[in-house]
C-alpha cells in the first residue's frame, strides 16, 4: 500500500492569529472556509484542482485546536481509508475518527500510530 505524506493540518488556538503569523512569515495563501471552520493553507502554487505543481510540496489546512487535531498533523494519502484502518488495527493502530465525507472531494479520517500520534487519512473522491 503507497502512503505519500499529502496534506498537514495546523491546529491554533487563535485561527485568526495564526493566520496572520503564517503568512507574514512564510507568504503562505490563506483561504477561510467559514462553512467548515476550517481554513486551506497553500504553501506552493498548485494546479486547477489545488493541487501542488511542485514535486514533493504540499498544502494544508488550519483550525481551532480541539478534537483529534491538538498538535501538528500530517495526512497520508491511500487508496482506500477502509483498507487503510484495518491495516492500521492488524499492525496495532486505532482508529480516532472513522471516514468521514469532504463533499465531492474525498474522504478523511484519523488514526492514533503505535506510539501516540494522531495522523490523517485522506483518499480523493474517484474521477
Amino acid at each position: 500500500m503507497s502512503g505519500p505524506v499529502v496534506h498537514f493540518e495546523i491546529p491554533a488556538d487563535n485561527v485568526e492569529r495564526a493566520r496572520k503569523f503564517y503568512k507574514k512569515t512564510f507568504s503562505w495563501e490563506m483561504q477561510p472556509m467559514p462553512d467548515m471552520n476550517y481554513t486551506m493553507v497553500r504553501t506552493t502554487p498548485g494546479d486547477a484542482n489545488g493541487m501542488p505543481k511542485d514535486p514533493g510540496a504540499i498544502n494544508g489546512g488550519m483550525a481551532a485546536r480541539g478534537g483529534p487535531v491538538k498538535s501538528i498533523v500530517v495526512t497520508i494519502g491511500v487508496e482506500s481509508i477502509d483498507a487503510a484502518l484495518k491495516s492500521i488495527a492488524k499492525n496495532g493502530g486505532k482508529t480516532v475518527v472513522g471516514k468521514q465525507s469532504i463533499g465531492s472531494m474525498g474522504f478523511t479520517a484519523y488514526f492514533r500510530d503505535s506510539e501516540g500520534n494522531v495522523v490523517g487519512l485522506w483518499q480523493a473522491a474517484k474521477e
